[in-house]
């Protein structure tokens, strides 16, 4: 600890114990307890007491609850914890109500029983928990008096204690822990119901990833075959994923696993009558009875118990540990079938079904978790017949004027995953002909969608659009399926929609279509290139004039794309396209359309140094000049459009993601221009000096004169000059490393109760 912290100590623990001083600003508290663990971890405990005694002060404070805020008291235990000062741990772990405080109580726990036992046990991993130091005898004697009480909420502190212990801890001292508790825990499952099932879960969870437990515990896999059958649907759900995710673990095991998940839509395809094939597929258990009792009672029970499920199955499909084979198939049926009953196109041919169909129609939470399930079974393939249904259920609920915004905007994106993972014709990237099929039903729906009241629905459709345009839009079928459609003029039209947001995505929508030669105008053919300026002029109305950041970002994006890809707007005269964006740019407020102009400078700065990177097929691409005959030529196309201003004047702007971006714009230039052999020193060229002073300036804050017109051999003479890598280096350093500094946080509590003058307060 620096001399300057030890000499305020004092001071801070006298204010701490003086009860007419409360502290007013429990922040800088909970700060410097959290730097004081840190000091902590680092050096010895006892060494740091010898040497700061006025910190046992500061724990005798920190360590009476009713003076501080849960909060504060909890980074106050955890500090407690690191200089072994257990003492009321458990009053805190079983009696407070604050879930701040009885977590840092738990977790006090947990560090207070690693650190006494790194010696002993760590020397002796056979030693018998009798053998532990009193300490560590003491918290396992409390988690078992916790785990055999009758008040659940006990019984859930020690499971997270335990928890907590087997995540962090993988000494061998686990090994002899959980031998003495897992009876205890295993007892659990024979109460009715079992107490504190999710923290149950949370427990037997983490022991299984133990690397020390799960390969020595020989009874572990036992105990979670009992828990999943011992534990109602619901609870068991987490359980049955959290066992399929494990890296290692037996076979049999993980099909029971696997079944207790899927018996909810076991039960679906059971009371709809779905075809035997499918439902053999995925029962196996004999336990579908069961989910049927627990799925009907009710419909909190039926959604949320289906919202689960699809979402664990959702989780677990794209892991390399999913089970095999996987049941495409039966998991396409079910989910179709659960989307139909929840908008009362199914058709139930038993009580169960219709049981079912009136606790989901209408269902909106159910729906999301299904279309979202549906999406990501896009990436396995199924019968022809079941992807047909597919699309016919994604259809019917884009067109379905009852459909809600949320659900419409997932129902879109699940039709763009299936048409994306459609299989294509050979030798064509274009549409299969049933997505052809589906893509003609869908595109006399998406005008009224962006003709929506309400403008969600209206964002949600122009996204879809950009996708299609930006998968397709050079394939002859979907551009002919396009441009026979309202959507290109509707499209335009919500370039002036009142919401910030749907004018955001009605310029990428624009700005695709424009790429692709989509955008259909009443002008005449015979001038497209006529055509094509009047969306330029409309986007830089946009970027000048839009009162949201939403749009102009946008358009910042669309340009920067634009110049990368050739477009016919921006290849026709780059360099006033160019300057022109940079110009508006660098007046914008949004310190993101600020940073987007600097990507699109540092694009136009790779197409000058002869470094294009068109990836549009449909792009009027300029054709390649020769290299310049030196590289003054090169960086004059550069100082026309004023980039080098553009650029300096962002290296100092106020938000930082702006100055690194800059900094690092001009460290690509500087190693670019290495080789040139101009003036070497700032006093070669008398402009140099000049443009050094006015950078100065700009630092400083007074960013009023502009530069002008910079010779190519000025910019690289100042680049030469500029401390880049030291810049760079202040810029990647945290805003708050002052304001987390020891002394500052110290002066920060002092302040907060007058013990400091004014001229002393720190500034942050």
């Amino acid at each position: 600890m620096d001399p300057e912290c030890s000499q305020l100590l004092p001071a801070l623990c006298s204010v701490l114990a003086d009860p007419r001083q409360p502290v007013a600003d429990d922040t800088c508290l909970e700060k410097l307890l959290d730097w004081f663990k840190t000091i902590t971890e680092a050096g010895s405990s006892l060494l740091l007491l010898q040497e700061n005694p006025c910190l046992l002060g500061l724990l005798c404070h920190v360590l009476k609850p009713q003076d501080l805020s849960p909060r504060v008291l909890s980074f106050s235990l955890r500090l407690a914890g690191m200089l072994a000062a257990q003492e009321d741990c458990f009053q805190y772990l079983q009696g407070d109500s604050s879930l701040f405080v009885a977590s840092a109580a738990g977790q006090l726990l947990v560090h207070i029983l690693g650190l006494s036992l790194q010696g002993p046990a760590e020397g002796h991993p056979g030693l018998q928990t009798g053998d532990w130091p009193v300490c560590a005898q003491k918290i396992v004697s409390h988690i078992e008096e916790s785990l055999r009480s009758a008040a659940t909420p006990q019984i859930t502190q020690a499971l997270n204690v335990l928890t907590t212990t087997f995540g962090h801890c993988h000494d061998p001292w686990t090994q002899v822990l959980w031998g003495r508790l897992s009876p205890l825990v295993a007892c659990l499952l024979e109460k009715d119901p079992v107490p504190a099932a999710h923290s149950l879960v949370d427990l037997l969870l983490s022991v299984a990833r133990s690397p020390v437990l799960s390969s020595s515990s020989s009874g572990l896999w036992e105990t979670l075959a009992q828990t999943l059958s011992h534990l109602s649907p619901t609870q068991a759900g987490p359980l049955a994923l959290g066992i399929l995710k494990l890296q290692e673990c037996p076979q049999v095991l993980r099909a029971q696993a696997f079944a207790v998940l899927l018996q909810p839509l076991t039960c679906v395809l059971e009371a709809t009558a779905q075809a035997p094939g499918l439902l053999d597929s995925l029962d196996g258990t004999g336990g579908a009875s069961v989910t049927v009792d627990t799925l009907l009672p009710s419909k909190a029970a039926c959604v949320g118990l289906l919202c689960r499920t699809l979402a664990h199955l959702e989780l677990l499909q794209p892991l390399p540990q999913r089970p095999s084979p996987w049941p495409q198939a039966p998991l396409l049926g079910a989910t179709v079938t659960i989307l139909r009953l929840c908008s009362g196109s199914a058709t139930p041919t038993s009580d169960a079904g219709g049981h079912l169909c009136a606790f989901l129609v209408g269902c909106v939470r159910v729906q999301r978790a299904a279309l979202d399930f549906l999406g990501t079974l896009s990436q396995g393939t199924g019968p022809r017949e079941l992807v047909t249904q597919v699309f016919a259920v994604l259809l019917e609920y884009l067109t379905s004027p009852d459909s809600s915004p949320t659900v419409l905007k997932k129902a879109f994106q699940a039709t763009f995953r299936w048409l994306q993972s459609s299989p294509e014709t050979p030798g064509c990237s274009d549409l299969d002909p049933h997505a052809h099929l589906f893509l003609r039903e869908l595109l006399p729906v998406l005008p009224k969608r962006l003709c929506s009241p309400c403008w969600e629905v209206r964002d949600s459709g122009l996204e879809f659009l950009t996708q299609m345009i930006g998968r397709w839009g050079g394939q002859a079928g979907f551009r002919r399926a396009l441009l026979a459609s309202e959507v290109p003029e509707l499209t335009e039209q919500l370039l002036r929609d009142p919401e910030s947001y749907v004018r955001a995505s009605a310029v990428a929508a624009m700005g695709q279509l424009s790429s692709q030669g989509l955008r259909v105008t009443p002008a005449s053919p015979e001038h497209p290139g006529g055509q094509q300026k009047s969306l330029l002029a409309e986007l830089l109305h946009i970027l000048s004039t839009d009162s949201e950041g939403f749009p102009r970002r946008a358009v910042m994006h669309v340009f920067t794309q634009w110049l990368r890809d050739g477009h016919a707007d921006v290849a026709g005269d780059t360099e006033r396209f160019v300057a022109r964006v940079l110009q508006v740019a660098s007046q914008d407020l949004d310190w993101e359309v600020r940073a987007q102009g600097l990507e699109l400078a540092l694009v136009f700065l790779e197409q000058t140094l002869g470094r294009p990177s068109s990836h549009c097929p449909y792009a009027v691409t300029p054709p390649v000049a020769a290299p310049p005959s030196s590289l003054a030529q090169a960086l004059r196309p550069l100082c026309r459009v004023q980039l080098f201003e553009f650029a300096f004047r962002a290296l100092f702007d106020c938000d930082r993601p702006v100055a690194q971006k800059s900094c690092d714009l001009l460290l690509f230039l500087r190693a670019q221009t290495a080789s040139y052999g101009g003036p070497q020193g700032s006093g070669s060229v008398p402009e140099v000096a000049s443009v050094e002073a006015a950078l100065q300036r700009w630092q400083a804050g007074d960013q009023g004169q502009p530069l002008g017109y910079l010779e190519p051999e000025v910019v690289v003479a100042v680049l030469r000059s500029m401390d880049l890598e030291g810049l760079r280096g202040a810029l990647a350093e945290s805003s708050d490393r002052v304001e987390k500094s020891p002394q500052s946080l110290l002066q920060d509590v002092l302040a907060t109760v007058g013990a400091l003058g004014e001229d002393e307060a720190d500034c942050y």
